[in-house]
């Protein structure tokens, strides 16, 4: 049988865990989760991370293996990741990951350009500089050292203009001549499953999922982080808006809304991002039965 890899992804609070470990184990396979926060052990609550039910009812990799303190990156996971299917696959030839961060998605299906390892020296000066500035000075370096780059990136999302400028004074080239952006060829077959609902259903279930992670104690996990804002792990939704809080800059309550519109924010964000893979197939979380139709058809 043909080694096969089965992708579910999907905007944020769509239910893929769900649907992942009832797929994971009609298929007979671990779940190999491609979240770029649930690796962080600090924040369970903040980033969704499966129950200890859920994770004792399948084997996962990928969750709570990291600290926030330590550096993690898309590349890093995708060498890990890979070299974790490969291992698997000699004994498994249907496995499936479930995650909803796109580059880490991108990471296995397509690959990601090899680019130069940035030193501490480098990465602490650029962030440094970023909170005491601002992002125009670094945006105005970027044009400066990548104009071809400055013109491609998104100028709102600070943390990829960071990196490129970050690779531009550690090497003196530009960022984008070390983006080739052709595929990897991968040892097994991609079957990618995409998850989605109605606007208004998924809207509904992100605020009830907010509220929810509210009542967990989200705010003590994230006054228990809040020593380590600095840090690019905290820069997600759930925890940067109650920094703000604990700054004073706004109240709980606006925080918590803050939190559901951000969260939406980034949903749409999500799904724009994977209406331009039209490899994916989507199927209402609900209908499991077409789903798993589609994926034996497939793997036949």
């Amino acid at each position: 049988m043909q080694l096969t890899l089965t992708v579910i992804t999907g905007p944020t609070g769509v239910g893929k865990t769900d649907v992942a470990i009832r797929l994971a184990r009609h298929i007979g396979s671990p779940v190999i989760s491609a979240d770029s926060r649930q690796i962080y052990k600090e924040m369970p609550i903040g980033t969704a991370m499966p129950s200890p039910e859920q994770l004792a009812a399948v084997k996962h990799y990928f969750i709570a293996t990291h600290s926030v303190t330590d550096y993690y990156s898309a590349s890093l996971y995708e060498e890990e990741a890979i070299a974790l299917i490969n291992k698997l696959h000699r004994s498994q030839p249907d496995l499936l990951l479930c995650g909803g961060s796109m580059l880490y998605i991108d990471a296995v299906c397509k690959g990601i350009d090899e680019m130069p390892t940035v030193t501490a020296d480098i990465r602490n000066a650029l962030w440094q500089q970023f909170e005491t500035e601002g992002l125009t000075n670094i945006l105005l370096e970027l044009k400066n050292s990548d104009p071809k780059h400055y013109e491609e990136v998104d100028r709102q999302n600070h943390r990829r203009v960071i990196h490129a400028v970050e690779i531009c004074r550690m090497t003196g080239k530009p960022y984008s001549s070390f983006r080739t952006q052709q595929p990897k060829q991968r040892p097994f077959r991609i079957i990618r499953i995409g998850l989605n609902r109605p606007r208004d259903e998924l809207y509904a279930r992100i605020n009830a999922r907010v509220d929810a992670m509210i009542n967990a104690g989200l705010v003590e996990e994230a006054r228990k982080l809040y020593p380590l804002r600095h840090l690019n792990a905290l820069n997600t939704v759930g925890y940067k808006e109650l920094f703000a809080y604990f700054d004073g800059s706004c109240s709980l309550d606006e925080a918590i809304d803050k939190i559901k519109r951000n969260t939406r924010v980034y949903a749409r964000k999500q799904l724009t991002w994977y209406r331009n893979d039209l490899s994916i197939r989507w199927f209402h979380p609900d209908d499991e039965l077409s789903l798993q139709k589609f994926i034996s058809t497939i793997r036949q």
